[in-house]
């Protein structure tokens, strides 16, 4: 686990998360995402969930891929995010990976499929949300990249939902500064 200075900037750190990322060699990286892949499909919340939202990596994180064919093999709902032009965002239902083309960004998106629904009891059990960062600290908060589509999102389904970053160990600090409006993730899933 590395160190951050809590005054260091969001925009600074993610400079430099971002960097130390990318320094690591592409066959460690997936391997490490395999790591982790396995580790989320035998996860106990994971298992119990009904609903599932995964992302589209994005250059150097964490893969999906396998957590995705597992959830459809096992019959399980599984949604993607689509962000908006301003910058807002839902996730929608796949049925198949090939659901997902490029969108905002060129990153893999749904085109359409069925909204995930916000409910008003609290069903932690049965959605499970795997989250994406480029840092994560040992007290839960996250630091993404920048637009607050997944927190805006997040916020919307803190009551029903298990929240679940995925990462690699060399992107967890101690302690990174945060705002207001920064959801904690619930569980963390690095390679070890």
């Amino acid at each position: 686990m590395q160190r951050a200075v809590l005054e260091e900037s969001k925009p600074s750190l993610r400079r430099r998360l971002l960097s130390a990322r990318k320094s690591v060699p592409s066959v460690q990286r997936r391997l490490w995402s395999g790591l982790i892949q396995d580790s989320a499909v035998r996860f106990a919340p994971y298992l119990a969930a009904t609903e599932v939202a995964l992302y589209s990596p994005i250059d150097t994180e964490v893969d999906t891929r396998a957590i995705l064919a597992h959830a459809l093999a096992s019959k399980k709902a599984v949604f993607f995010p689509k962000i908006g032009p301003d910058n807002s965002g839902w996730f929608f239902q796949v049925d198949a990976e090939t659901d997902l083309s490029p969108g905002r960004f060129g990153i893999d998106e749904p085109a359409a499929g069925l909204p995930l629904p916000v409910r008003d009891q609290e069903r932690a059990e049965d959605t499970i949300i795997f989250v994406p960062g480029l840092a994560f600290d040992i007290g839960g908060h996250r630091l993404g990249r920048g637009g607050g589509a997944y927190d805006r999102m997040l916020t919307a389904l803190k009551r029903q939902a298990t929240f679940v970053g995925l990462a690699f160990e060399l992107q967890i600090l101690e302690r990174l500064p945060t705002d207001e409006w920064d959801q904690q993730i619930h569980y963390l899933i690095t390679e070890k």
